[in-house]
């Protein structure tokens, strides 16, 4: 089996999958897999994705003028042209579920109340446009730098993923995020607190500019944890005793070892030993520091690396997150 045969099947597996699970309806929405390079599988125009064969997906090479004069060409293939051309993503799934349209047809926001809510998803960005079709393709490139899904106001959501599984994952907790989120506020029959707004509000931030990631940053940043009684408080509780390093990719002498001993820091090292280590790219840390993206997600995402298990790291889940909350306290160039 070549594989371009294997991709039309799953782009067809995948397809039935989100029609079952109501998460598409009639002929809308578009899936699509890199093949190889520039070449790429799409769904093709007026298809339902809970019916597809094989000659409706049809294969486009992105480098070429002619790619997009291919018959039954979806409308919405410059999006995930550009999403290709952007980004490193094997998997693009673009739906419509109907609780999430729902919710931020009303929402502006959306409360994660569980923590695997927060931890897999984040904040999940939104875009607006203006045509049925998405016309605007470099406001989402612009979303996605932050999280693998965005919602697409008043049409649908677009995931991208390694894998279609992880995409679809990543549209089923949003989905269920919203239901949760929806049947909360019916239970509370009024709006919850938005507690991401008290704690922007009880934190403090210096007025001084820091270059990203050097010493002086760094070391600011340690000195605001450990006067921060929150995260105080709770690393203490959990015994939040670790080594911790944070460091750039491309940088050998950007990496910060964090020693905590009972929910302090006492000493910051230069170097990567440690059992857990977050690493990634300067321009993902500077969405972190930005307060754009959030750290556990982009670690669950991908655009951070682990390296040491994340279960372990996640039983100080709550300090830790105060934690990253604070890293954009510090304004950087």
């Amino acid at each position: 089996m070549t594989k371009e045969v294997q991709l039309k099947e799953e782009i067809i597996k995948i397809g039935k999958k989100l029609y079952d699970f109501r998460l598409v309806a009639a002929k809308g929405g578009n899936l699509s897999a890199r093949i190889e390079g520039n070449l790429i599988l799409i769904t093709s125009s007026g298809t339902c994705l809970g019916e597809l064969r094989e000659e409706d997906v049809l294969k486009v090479d992105l480098s070429s003028e002619a790619g997009e004069k291919v018959s039954g060409l979806t409308t919405e293939f410059p999006l995930h042209s550009l999403i290709y051309k952007n980004f490193p993503m094997q998997r693009i799934i673009h739906c419509h579920p109907p609780l999430v349209n729902a919710y931020y047809a009303v929402y502006d926001e959306l409360e994660n109340i569980t923590f695997e809510n927060k931890l897999f998803l984040g904040e999940v960005p939104q875009v607006t446009q203006t045509t049925p079709s998405v016309t605007q393709p470099e406001k989402v490139i612009e979303a996605l730098k932050t999280n693998n899904i965005v919602v697409i106001r008043n049409h649908g959501i677009v995931s991208m993923a390694d894998r279609f599984d992880d995409a679809f994952y990543l549209i089923e907790e949003l989905e269920e995020a919203v239901k949760m989120a929806g049947l909360a506020r019916l239970f509370a029959k009024k709006r919850p607190n938005k507690f991401e707004q008290e704690l922007k509000k009880s934190l403090r931030r210096t007025g001084k500019i820091y270059p990203m990631f050097t010493r002086e940053h760094i070391l600011a940043i340690v000195d605001l944890i450990n006067e921060d009684e929150k995260f105080l408080t709770k690393a203490k509780e959990l015994n939040l005793t670790a080594q911790v390093v944070i460091k750039i990719d491309e940088e050998k002498d950007k990496a910060y070892k964090f020693n905590f001993r009972k929910g302090k820091i006492i000493k910051v090292e230069y170097n990567d030993d440690a059992p857990f280590v977050i690493s990634g790219p300067a321009d993902v840390w500077r969405l972190i520091f930005e307060g754009k993206l959030d750290p556990f997600v982009a670690t669950t995402q991908g655009k951070l690396k682990l390296k040491g298990d994340l279960g372990r790291l996640s039983r100080w889940y709550v300090p830790f997150s105060r934690m990253f909350s604070l890293f954009k306290e510090m304004r950087i160039e």
